[in-house]
């Protein structure tokens, strides 16, 4: 797992280096279905009242851009991480006035917060066998359940009818990944699909009885700085 994390970073680190903070940056075609997944993914967030935020995989931060355009009024305390210090560095000169937002580097949440997103990435599978691919798949979702205290989303890409798959891209039937949800993780699954990408999004909710217990300190407290 440590190999696969390692090559990873560097595949990342090596977009970033190339293009900078845009798109093409974190391995995206444009900003439009860039943004176009992010309505996807938020959706698991209620935004009628204040909440904490963890990005896995967060690139440069381009979530933030979006909810400074579709969410100005929102309260999110943002914390955003990424195996790849690159993309950290890029992100922490791009929104150094965000007096809400935190950058780390890591491989995991290491902080629980109301809700977690991903996007794409178990997108670049680099080659590893299928098995140790979604191996390392299940670990970060169960990392994101146990970092999510409401509920958490993720991507991603459907395969080809009629092209055989790509050893260095993943793609899945969602019936793989909602049923290790349910089963798994003993969480709420829905499936949002037909969005125009050749993808689904996952919106996975803890349910009543597993639901994260709060750290310490008062929703007032959270408000004040990000986790």
């Amino acid at each position: 797992m440590r190999r696969l994390r390692a090559k990873v970073r560097d595949y990342y680190s090596g977009t970033i280096e190339r293009h900078g903070p845009i798109p093409l940056g974190v391995d995206w075609p444009n900003a439009a279905s860039q943004y176009l997944r992010f309505v996807q993914l938020l959706k698991v967030c209620d935004f009628e009242k204040p909440f904490s935020l963890n990005d896995f995989g967060c690139g440069y931060g381009a979530l933030l851009e979006y909810l400074a355009m579709r969410h100005s009024e929102a309260e999110v305390a943002y914390r955003g991480i990424d195996i790849s210090a690159s993309m950290i560095a890029a992100a922490q000169v791009r929104w150094a006035s965000h007096d809400r937002a935190k950058f780390v580097v890591g491989s995991r949440c290491s902080q629980i917060a109301d809700y977690s997103l991903a996007s794409g990435v178990f997108n670049v599978r680099l080659g590893h066998p299928l098995a140790d691919w979604e191996t390392y798949i299940e670990s970060v979702l169960r990392d994101m359940q146990a970092g999510s205290r409401v509920g958490f989303a993720v991507n991603f890409m459907l395969p080809h009818e009629d092209k055989p798959a790509e050893e260095e891209l993943y793609r899945s039937k969602p019936q793989r990944w909602v049923g290790f949800c349910r089963k798994k993780l003993d969480c709420s699954v829905k499936l949002l699909g037909d969005y125009g990408l050749r993808e689904f999004t996952l919106l996975i909710r803890r349910k009543p009885q597993t639901a994260a217990p709060r750290q310490a300190g008062s929703r007032k407290a959270a408000r004040r700085s990000p986790r």
